[in-house]
């Protein structure tokens, strides 16, 4: 007759840390994926220095280079592109930190690949700053007169590319004029880190 299996005192109290341990990872990183960064602060003001076509609407993303989050980002921008029956630019601002090449990541390459796109390193920031921006991944959509349309993100949360609000609005507002909702959260990396990933 064989006996029943059980387990010794030491693992199953060994075993019962384990799981405990694997739940919290996962608490934290749901937790680190669907925490917003904060909002794009005051109201954006176009860069005297940026130039801007008045014959359609543009949408401006600020982007920081190192960001692996703002892949998504891009990602939904390509689909948001796709999927728009309405003609619009696309101006991306790279934020250089701390003097690095924001030209020679994979991140720069997705975005100079999107048709119609104009790719803009912010070597010093201040365009970012003039948007008002603090988030990698913060969009910012103008009508033909330069008006904001919607200030927000494109994904749903940190690197995570797939249906959303932001996308839904943009969308609504190049298609009706207004946007459902004016502003989403931005799931990224914070404009001013030297040390995103």
């Amino acid at each position: 007759m064989r006996r029943p299996f059980s387990l010794s005192p030491a693992i199953a109290v060994a075993l019962a840390i384990w799981l405990v341990a694997i739940g919290v990872g996962f608490a934290q990183l749901w937790r680190h994926a669907y925490t917003p960064g904060p909002p794009a602060e005051g109201a954006p003001a176009w860069p005297a220095d940026l130039p801007r076509d008045a014959s359609r609407p543009t949408l401006v993303m600020v982007v920081h280079p190192e960001c692996g989050c703002s892949e998504a980002s891009i990602s939904e921008l390509a689909r948001l592109m796709a999927r728009a029956r309405m003609p619009f630019n696309t101006v991306i601002l790279f934020q250089a930190i701390g003097g690095s090449d924001a030209t020679a990541g994979r991140l720069w390459s997705s975005a100079s690949a999107l048709p119609g796109v104009t790719a803009i390193v912010d070597h010093d920031g201040s365009r970012s700053r003039a948007f008002g921006a603090r988030v990698s991944g913060q969009a910012f959509l103008f009508d033909r007169g330069g008006a904001l349309l919607f200030s927000g993100g494109l994904t749903a949360a940190r690197a995570h590319a797939g249906d959303n609000d932001g996308v839904t609005a943009v969308l609504a507002a190049l298609h009706t004029g207004s946007a459902p909702l004016a502003t989403t959260p931005v799931f990224g990396c914070l404009l001013n880190d030297r040390s995103a990933s």
